[in-house]
């Protein structure tokens, strides 16, 4: 049976044929130890055909297929033209070799085409691979590393860049960061509680809380200066006055020891800290609530923002989380106690981190294994809405909660609850019906919008015929006014001449009345 070998290099695709594979042996450690003579295994692999890609993108782009194992229409029709065909009915009378058993599965499915990928397959392609500049003529020297160099780092940008868990590693980070920051703070409190208790032991018992304790002592710095004027202050961060004169009377009767003001700086530059730190925690829980909205918004409407963001932690990623059954979700978190008891064939535990949602605490002593299991199964449902869902939503969540507290009523009371398939098609024509109406809204909006512009464009016309019309009425005017002045002129001059005229025939009769005289 003739093998023909598929490689996938970084300028293209190379198909090899494998004949007479006598020459450098049958088992894997014999083509192991001859692959490096050239001499030998040029005689047994040759270059049958080879397409190389059109560009860097068009070579990601194949890359990508390949490692996701899907066969592309370029190397389908690379293939179909350079293997021999396949007859239906008849079994074919060659196979062909693939790295990547995920691609040879598609082909077989796609193409009909028998493929095998075990250790032969990739020691004779590691010698393909050591040779390949030598099969291509036509390759420049150093041609092929700079096409393996910008492939390897466009392949490795665009896995950084491309993140299909919608960067669920930020919540992974998150909540890492929060446990470590309750330990740290809950450990530093202590260290500000033992320090200042030195010079304040009553203070312990007035103020528990570990945040308020830093605070106070912070405020309250030296015992001895305290005073009834320290009240207002002391109730506005306590909230209660009784237990702020009650820290003022302590503070006067406090059989505690007195520390140099160099001590009590260091002490109240620690409780700062503390302070800062704890201001920090809460800023990172209301960032981690944000991110848990944007990308897990069901699973955190079922089951909290802290349970769900330790549950994709714990699974490495949302879509991890999305693939695991409902059965190892329960038990999430729980893996030691899972080993131990299937070691000492013991129970097996009920719940893992799931233990922390509010329903298992609900739940009675011989029904948390129950609503443990069903819990899970919300979750596992919840999970695969937010990763494989194209908008954000918390309305499956919602629903979902609801089905957990009715399964709740359900074990209290024997109210029977609703079926998954009824509250699931429920929340889809919901959802279909806001999708309507807000076409609705906009088309409505997008319609009073043309109104409006339909009107304002007669408006700008009526407003427009009035302007011309106006211009038109005082351009009339000035003609009128224009013609007025000229008529008045020309009468003026007419006058001017008349008078002329009379003045000279006035001369004319005196100039014959003398002569006639003379």
């Amino acid at each position: 049976m003739a093998m023909y070998l598929l490689y996938e290099s970084s300028s293209g695709y190379g198909l090899f044929e494998a004949h007479g594979l006598d020459e450098i042996g049958q088992n894997t450690e014999a083509v192991r130890s001859s692959v490096t003579d050239l001499s030998r295994f040029g005689r047994v692999v040759q270059l049958t055909a080879f397409h190389p890609f059109e560009s860097a993108l068009d070579a990601l782009n194949q890359v990508n297929a390949v490692s996701e194992g899907v066969m592309t229409d370029e190397l389908r029709s690379f293939l179909e033209l350079n293997l021999p065909k396949v007859k239906e009915g008849k079994k074919p009378k060659f196979s062909l070799g693939t790295s990547e058993p995920k691609l040879g599965s598609h082909i077989l499915e796609a193409t009909k085409i028998p493929c095998q990928s075990n250790e032969f397959v990739l020691e004779l392609l590691r010698g393909v691979r050591l040779h390949f500049d030598r099969f291509i003529k036509d390759l420049k020297p150093g041609d092929l590393e700079k096409s393996q160099l910008g492939l390897a780092h466009s392949y490795s940008r665009a896995k950084v860049k491309f993140n299909v868990n919608r960067v669920d590693n930020m919540v992974i980070q998150a909540i890492f960061l929060l446990d470590t920051l309750d330990k740290d703070i809950n450990s530093f409190a202590m260290r500000v509680r033992e320090w200042y208790s030195w010079h304040f032991p009553e203070l312990v018992k007035i103020v528990n809380d570990n945040y308020l304790y830093a605070r106070v002592s912070k405020m309250i710095d030296d015992k001895s200066k305290l005073t009834e004027d320290h009240i207002p202050m002391l109730t506005e961060v306590l909230g209660d006055e009784d237990k702020a004169k009650e820290v003022v009377e302590a503070g006067k009767a406090s059989m505690g020891q007195d520390l140099s003001p160099l001590d009590l700086i260091n002490v109240q530059t620690f409780a700062k800290k503390v302070m800062d730190l704890a201001d920090y925690r809460k800023k990172l829980y209301d960032y981690l609530v944000a991110k848990m909205s944007d990308i897990a918004p069901n699973l955190a409407a079922l089951i909290g923002d802290m349970v769900g963001a330790r549950l994709i932690s714990h699974a490495g990623s949302l879509t991890n989380l999305a693939k695991c059954p409902s059965s190892t979700l329960q038990i999430l978190g729980a893996e030691k106690a899972l080993f131990r008891a299937l070691k000492t064939r013991g129970n097996t535990p009920k719940y893992g981190l799931i233990f922390h949602s509010s329903f298992i605490g609900r739940a009675s002593a011989k029904n948390k294994g129950r609503i443990a299991r069903y819990l899970a199964n919300k979750c596992s449902i919840a999970s695969r809405i937010d990763c494989f869902a194209d908008g954000a939503t918390t309305a499956f969540g919602e629903k979902l909660r609801e089905q957990v507290e009715e399964r709740l009523d359900f074990y209290d009371k024997g109210v029977a609850p609703r079926k998954n398939v009824d509250v699931m098609k429920e929340v889809i024509e919901n959802l279909q019906n806001k999708d309507e109406e807000g076409k609705e809204t906009v088309e409505a909006s997008g319609k009073k919008s043309k109104k409006k512009k339909a009107k304002g464009e007669e408006e700008e016309a009526v407003n427009e015929e009035k302007s011309e019309k106006k211009k038109k009425k005082e351009k009339r005017k000035m003609e009128t006014e224009e013609e007025t002045e000229k008529s008045e002129k020309k009468k003026k001059k007419s006058k001017a001449g008349g008078d002329e005229e009379t003045d000279d025939g006035h001369s004319k009769k005196k100039s014959k009345k003398k002569k006639s005289q003379e």
